[in-house]
């Protein structure tokens, strides 16, 4: 731990990167997948058991805990670390992704983005300067900047637009976080599927030298191939020096083929949604424990599991528990998600120091391929 946000690249595999982000609350190890917990909570899950599995930080949403406690009813708590028992390191959310995900419940301008609260209707404006505020109100760690996030496909006018707002915005959070020791801020490259957009984004971005630079606006429609490929295009313009973040990602695959191309960070509600709805991630793919087949299956999901729930729990008993909408069933599935993600992580970090990087992709993908029936 350090009193101050220092990213160290310790070496690379081609473009793959292993390294460490120090800060005050703990080290975060690179490439790094972080569970989310949005309204402070990683759904299904005790935090003591997020941190067993391997999490270094975790994050919470901006948006969604200004209206629910509320960012000053969190400061008056102690902060959010405080209030949900986790020390370590938290990354928050400015609220960009709502501007696209509840577009009908928003107006936005160039001050900022008016919400109208999906819980009771109450109107909430957020400018990039409250966003930071908020963000400083949770004692978040890592605050990103707030951006207007577009879903694909769009029109290049409109991805345009939106990509010189989120520049303009990223400026404002900059002057509004100032100096915070010990913390830092991102910004976010947007642009859509429009590759001189991309080019145009980082380079904006680079020039108000953040402490980290996140790829955002993707995985949001287009298909897996526009994202590589917008990433293929916008890493090299990014500091080599400072963390990648890419937001909203993903499944096992696009984590493996991010990281080759040189992302350092993700989150994704993926493991925790699918647990909730049946879907476990294994070393030998995907198990959708709700089909008929593993009624009587005593077998677990995974024997060579550290995760009690892939190692101890029949997939007979887990079935049971799923088709019964047991609480229980989502909660062991999740466990076992956020598991998996967290062994995929460390098996990534250890195939990039031992520079066998591509073997590591090989391998990992034909064992999904290959399965376990």
């Amino acid at each position: 731990m350090t009193e101050n946000f220092q990213f160290t690249l310790k070496t690379t595999d081609g473009n793959a990167r292993l390294g460490e982000i120090s800060m005050p609350r703990g080290t975060i190890r690179t490439p790094a997948f972080m569970p989310v917990g949005t309204v402070g909570t990683v759904k299904a899950m005790y935090l003591d058991q997020v941190r067993e599995t391997g999490a270094d930080i975790i994050l919470g949403n901006t948006y969604h805990l200004m209206l629910r406690p509320g960012a000053e009813r969190v400061a008056r708590l102690g902060g959010l670390h405080e209030l949900i028992r986790w020390p370590y390191p938290i990354l928050t959310d400015s609220g960009g992704f709502q501007v696209m995900s509840l577009s009908g419940l928003r107006k936005l301008d160039e001050k900022g983005v008016t919400f109208k609260s999906h819980i009771d209707g109450s109107l909430h404006h957020m400018s990039p300067e409250r966003s930071i505020e908020i963000q400083g109100l949770l004692d978040s760690d890592i605050q990103m900047q707030l951006d207007e996030c577009v879903a694909l496909p769009a029109e290049p006018k409109e991805i345009e637009r939106a990509m010189e707002l989120s520049l303009r915005w990223a400026e404002r959070c900059r002057v509004a976080f100032g100096e915070q020791p010990g913390k830092a801020m991102f910004g976010i490259v947007q642009g859509g599927d429009q590759p001189d957009l991309r080019v145009r984004s980082a380079q904006g971005l680079t020039q108000l030298d953040l402490k980290g630079y996140a790829v955002g606006g993707l995985a949001v429609g287009e298909p897996q191939a526009v994202m590589l490929e917008m990433l293929g295009i916008t890493l090299p313009v990014l500091p080599t020096e400072k963390p990648r973040y890419l937001m909203g990602v993903g499944t096992p695959d696009d984590i493996i083929k991010s990281v080759a191309r040189g992302i350092d960070m993700f989150d994704c509600v993926m493991p925790t949604r699918a647990g909730r709805h049946g879907l476990a991630f294994t070393r030998k793919g995907k198990v959708n424990i709700r089909n008929a087949k593993h009624a009587e299956d005593k077998r677990p999901l995974d024997d060579q599991s550290s995760c009690p729930a892939a190692r101890d729990y029949s997939r007979a008993y887990l079935h049971h528990l799923v088709r019964a909408n047991e609480a229980l069933g989502g909660m062991l599935l999740t466990w076992n998600n956020i598991s998996y993600y967290q062994d995929l992580m460390q098996g990534i970090r250890t195939a990039i120091a031992e520079g066998r990087y591509e073997d590591f992709m090989a391998e990992t993908q034909e064992a999904w391929a290959r399965g376990d029936d």
